[in-house]
C-alpha cells in the first residue's frame, strides 16, 4: 500500500517515467497483492472462527460482505495501477490517461475500499464485543478506527494505513489470546 501511494502521487508519473528500477519495484509490490488477498482471506476465516458461537446471520452477512468487497476493490486498484505502469513505460504515454487511472485507483482505495474497510471493521467490532473473547479495547479501537475511515479516507492521503494496523493488531491478540473453542472440540 506504501508503494501504490508513492506510486499515485501527484509526481508519480514523471518519477516512474524517469526512474525504471522505481516502476520495476511498484510492478513486484502489485504482484505480491494476491499474496496479500489469500492473507486477508485466511484473516477473515480465522475472525470467523473465533466469533462463530455468537455471530449472527446479520452481521456475518455485512462481515463476510464488506470484506469481500474490500478485498476487490483492492484488487481493481492492483489491476489499474498495474495498467498505469505499462502506459509509463510506453513511448506514447499520455499523461491525461495517467491522470484519469491515477484519480480512478485513488478512488477505489481511498473512497471505495476504505468505505467497506469501515463497515468490516464496525461488524467484527460489534461481533467481537459480544464474545468477551478478545479484550474490549481492540473493538473499541475499531469503532475509533471505522469512523475515521468513514469520515477522513478519501481526504487524507496516509488514512487508509489505519485499517491494515487494526487487522495487524486483532490478528496478534487473537493469536497471544487462548482461542475459545466449541463444546465438544478440543
Amino acid at each position: 500500500m506504501v508503494l501504490v501511494r508513492l506510486a499515485l502521487s501527484v509526481s508519480g508519473f514523471e518519477a516512474l517515467r524517469a526512474d525504471a528500477d522505481w516502476a520495476a519495484l511498484i510492478g513486484q509490490a502489485l504482484g505480491v497483492a494476491p499474496l496479500a488477498g489469500i492473507a486477508f482471506l485466511w484473516f477473515i476465516g480465522v475472525v470467523r472462527e473465533q466469533l462463530a458461537e455468537v455471530e449472527d446471520r446479520l452481521f456475518s452477512t455485512v462481515f463476510l460482505g464488506s470484506g469481500l468487497l474490500f478485498l476487490a476493490l483492492m484488487f481493481m486498484a492492483a489491476v489499474t495501477l498495474s495498467s498505469l505502469l505499462e502506459l509509463v513505460a510506453s513511448p506514447n504515454a499520455s499523461l491525461d490517461v495517467w491522470e484519469f487511472g491515477r484519480s480512478n485507483t485513488e478512488t477505489l482505495i481511498s473512497v471505495y475500499a476504505m468505505r467497506m474497510a469501515a463497515v468490516f471493521t464496525l461488524s467484527v467490532s460489534t461481533v467481537g464485543l459480544r464474545t468477551s473473547s478478545i479484550p474490549r479495547w481492540v473493538f473499541y479501537l475499531g469503532y475509533l478506527v471505522a469512523l475515521v475511515l468513514l469520515v477522513a479516507s478519501g481526504d487524507h492521503e496516509w488514512t487508509p494505513f489505519l485499517f491494515p494496523g487494526w487487522v495487524l493488531l486483532l490478528s496478534v491478540v487473537i493469536l497471544i489470546t487462548r482461542p475459545r473453542t466449541a463444546p465438544g472440540r478440543t
